[in-house]
């Protein structure tokens, strides 16, 4: 094969000086046939392998290969034949060659066999519709690496990005999402597109017919958008949202991002969808945040007041002043045990309520089997017990990390009273976080301490003080009377104070 210069030189002679094929041979010293072929075009040739190369080793085991292969069009999906097993299987039959021409082989047979997708490009109208989409992430909360969940809605005319994190897929977290996603966008998609998550699909029917969940058709029906299902393993019908979660996945939590509480990894997140507002989508004449100014006219009007997302379901108190819900167990107030109580399960906190009363409210907890106590919830029956002071569970949690200062003031409480009298009077001291911030009454222990006044009336009485508001004097002003000023800038003389005692004994 000759060379694209050598190929110009020959399409020269014969264009533009004329020379015969004969001619051009004999001169540039190629065969007739190879200069018969340069005049016919000018593109660079193309070379074409007319025979594989030789496989020794995995050639004979190529037709074990293909059979494997025909064999997965038959198999669920995800339970056929991959590059990995493939290899394993032809080790066993005795091929010594390597696993990466395994998969060489089988990419090149599965390319050959494969038709390229082809997708039509769409367009949308402002407000009408809205892709919704879950994926994961990884992010470190309290110091501890942990898979998160995240919710993404994108607005489909201008792209607007909404991306909020869970500990969980359940219900109550997707509704939440939404809710946040709304108030986000200024007001309601009139369509939204999903998979066929179980949150809102109790069961797949023919097309795109489905039978959904009871709490999902109330809660679109609250704000009035209709739902559309894709097709089964249909993905790129909501292509959108697919790419919006990975966008927001390598730009929103790229490193990952390390804070204290989810309250503040979504913070991070909703700052991070205001600033993607100053980017403008390939292919648009306008900024996201421009076109969504534009969009949010055409949005359905929030409602005036939202949904609960939460779980509500009856709970009974066991002997410990504790309700069960999902393997773990929260505390309520002994003195507000009653028997049969209503709990609501929200994505980050747990509400316990009597009536329409809350009683107690405690962070979600995704564990397993884990208790979730809060001590003041047990100082009555502490006051009437304080013998089992010593051993209770929440009182030698909270111990691990309140203030040293309460160490020292039980241990001199229960010195001057040791019979029992000293905890009493130790645990109504607790009792003051029922009624004080945390701050103040560490505050008010300390003074006590300080004044000596280690008793419950004491450290009230310093709590007190604290409160009391510190009024300013103001200086005083002597322009009336001339004769003060200079009052207490000039020396002491304690002389002063011999003439006195004098005057005394005469």
């Amino acid at each position: 094969m000759i060379e694209v210069e050598e190929r110009e030189r020959i399409r020269r002679a014969f264009f533009i000086q004329n020379k015969s094929i004969r001619q051009i041979a004999r001169e540039l010293h190629h065969s007739r046939k190879t200069v018969r072929k340069a005049p016919e075009g000018g593109e660079s040739p193309r070379y074409t392998m007319k025979e594989g190369r030789p496989s020794p080793v995995l050639g004979p085991y190529k037709e074990k290969i293909d059979q494997m292969l025909k064999q997965n069009e038959g198999l669920p999906s995800k339970q056929r034949y991959t590059s990995h097993q493939i290899f394993k299987r032809l080790r066993e039959e005795g091929y010594r060659g390597s696993e990466s021409s395994v998969r060489g082989y089988v990419a090149k047979v599965r390319k050959e066999g494969k038709k390229p997708k082809l997708f039509i490009p769409l367009e949308y109208d402002p407000g009408e519709e809205a892709q919704m989409d879950w994926g994961e992430g990884i992010a470190i909360i309290g110091g501890k690496e942990e898979v998160v969940q995240l919710f993404t809605m994108r607005l489909c005319y201008s792209r607007k990005l909404f991306m909020m994190a869970f500990p969980s897929q359940r219900q109550e977290s997707f509704f939440e999402g939404h809710v946040m996603a709304f108030h986000h966008f200024g007001g309601v998609p009139h369509r939204i597109v999903y998979d066929n998550l179980t949150t809102a699909v109790k069961k797949i029917l023919q097309g795109h017919n489905r039978q959904e969940q009871v709490a999902f058709i109330a809660f679109r029906s609250h704000y009035l958008f209709e739902s559309y299902f894709c097709s089964v393993r249909q993905a790129h019908q909501k292509g959108g949202v697919e790419h919006g979660v990975g966008y927001g996945r390598r730009n929103f939590m790229t490193p990952p991002p390390e804070v204290d509480s989810f309250a503040e990894l979504n913070s991070h997140l909703l700052r991070c969808c205001l600033e993607d507002d100053e980017r403008k989508v390939k292919g648009q004449k306008m900024r996201i945040g421009e076109a969504w100014q534009m969009e949010r006219e055409y949005l359905l009007p929030l409602p005036c007041r939202d949904i609960e997302c939460c779980r509500i379901l009856p709970v009974k108190l066991n002997g410990y002043s504790q309700v069960e819900f999902e393997t773990n167990r929260y505390s309520v107030p002994a003195d507000a045990g009653y028997r049969n109580l209503i709990l609501k399960a929200y994505p980050f906190r747990v509400e316990i309520l009597h009536m329409d009363k809350v009683i107690a409210t405690h962070p979600r907890c995704y564990e397993k089997h884990q208790d979730v106590i809060d001590p003041l919830h047990y100082l009555p029956l502490l006051e009437k017990r304080p013998g089992a002071f010593q051993h209770a569970k929440p009182i030698r949690r909270w111990r691990q990390k309140w203030p040293k200062a309460y160490e020292r003031l039980l241990k001199e409480l229960q010195s001057r009273w040791p019979d029992g009298r000293g905890i009493r009077e130790f645990v109504g001291i607790l009792k003051l976080h029922l009624d004080h911030p945390q701050e103040e009454v560490e505050e008010a222990v300390e003074m006590a301490l300080n004044y000596g006044c280690c008793h419950l009336d004491g450290v009230k009485l310093c709590l007190n003080q604290l409160k009391m508001e510190r009024k300013e004097i103001p200086p005083v002003e002597l322009d009336s009377h001339p004769q003060l000023v200079g009052v207490g800038d000039h020396p002491v003389d304690l002389g002063k104070y011999d003439l006195l005692l004098e005057g005394e004994e005469e």
